[in-house]
């Protein structure tokens, strides 16, 4: 006799919205990309957990249950800071979950990860378990890059947990939805203190960054450049919302390889020193670190992307060659609080060589142009 066959039932549909890169930080490698399910039963379903999985081998890589899913979830439906759970997923409605996985390079081919998904039924409690968004892992090698920015000390400011951090930025261009800032980095420069100004930071002048040079990262072509839009003399940590165009202020980007564009937004009106099809050297002063588009305070938002555009662009992974860490904002609260820093411990490496910045660090770069 035949065994009855398996329930069917509609659920998530399991994307993994692009294919990962490995990035290494001091932290040790992680995966770094978004998983979107999207609900297509006909009655809301709860998420308990979720399980990164080799697909060959059955081991787990990370699992997140309940309240840490909770953390990773990013919902369009929901307003920020609401109330109500972002894992009861209506009918119809679809989410996003930000993974940051630990990965162990082996050095042979990288493994196929799926990803396991309990959930909970609205109508009769039902525990179910769906899989589904298998991918295979890459080995491709990371840009290596050289500093940005001269000396320091300069923050690493990004936080993926953030609601309206970059990570958490989609940006839907030509039909397609895009994370171009995935890995953006704001660089904000502070004294020993911890402040990013002096007096009360109001006029841009009075932050320490301000007027930086801003370095090439590498041997590249400049691939366009906006230098159009004025600069506000006064600095407001609650700015006006720009259009989406204009959001980027003043910038310059670097075809690095035909794959890889750096890009450095919010420049100085005025201070770039380059124009599209200009080839420059790694370490050669592009611009000044300025205060236009949308930004809280004078910064250089520095990230590399797929495609020569701001927007319609996939952030890619990077590493710079060599940079000093000297520390940390522990926790990371206290940057926001313009609380000092704490130094790097004693038993810690502070040169760090092919690596992408950990959150909130302190780091320094050589003082000379070039790697």
């Amino acid at each position: 006799m035949l065994a009855p066959a398996a329930a069917l039932r509609q659920s998530f549909d399991i994307e993994v919205l692009w294919n990962p890169v490995p990035v290494r930080t001091a932290d040790g490698t992680q995966l770094v990309y978004e998983l979107r399910l999207a609900n297509f039963a006909a009655e809301s379903l709860e998420l308990t957990r979720l399980s990164v999985v080799n697909a060959a081998s059955g081991s787990i890589l990370a699992q997140f249950k309940r309240e840490e899913l909770s953390r990773l979830i990013g919902r369009a439906d929901h307003p920020i800071g609401g109330e109500s759970s972002k894992r009861v997923v209506p009918a119809g409605a679809h989410v996003l979950v930000y993974l940051n996985v630990p990965y162990q390079e082996t050095g042979t081919r990288p493994p196929e990860l799926t990803h396991k998904l309990e959930y909970v039924t609205s109508s009769t409690q039902e525990v179910v378990t769906v899989e589904g968004g298998r991918f295979q892992a890459t080995d491709q090698t990371l840009a290596l890059l050289g500093p940005p920015l001269r000396g320091g000390p300069w923050i690493a400011v990004y936080d993926s947990s953030w609601e309206r951090g970059h990570r958490r930025a989609l940006y839907t261009v030509n039909g397609k939805v895009h994370v171009p800032g995935r890995f953006a980095i704001d660089w904000i420069k502070v004294d020993k203190t911890g402040k990013y100004f002096d007096g009360d930071g109001s006029k841009v002048t009075d932050w320490h960054g301000y007027g930086a040079e801003v370095l090439a990262v590498g041997d590249a072509v400049v691939a366009a450049t906006r230098d159009d839009i004025a600069e506000n003399k006064t600095v407001s940590q609650t700015p006006a919302r720009t259009a989406l165009e204009d959001a980027s202020g003043n910038y310059v980007a670097l075809d690095l390889d035909g794959q890889h564009y750096a890009f450095y937004e919010h420049l100085q009106p005025g201070s770039l020193k380059v124009k599209p099809g200009d080839r420059v050297k790694s370490g050669q002063v592009i611009a000044l670190l300025g205060y236009t588009g949308e930004s809280t305070g004078p910064h250089l938002h520095f990230h590399v992307s797929n495609n020569n555009s701001p927007l319609d662009a996939e952030g890619l992974p990077y590493a710079f060659a060599a940079f000093k860490q000297l520390g940390a904002y522990l926790p990371k609260e206290a940057f926001a609080q313009a609380q000092p820093w704490t130094p790097l411990q004693a038993d810690k490496q502070a040169n760090r060589r092919g690596e992408f910045p950990e959150s909130f660090s302190v780091v320094e770069f050589s003082q000379r142009s070039g790697h």
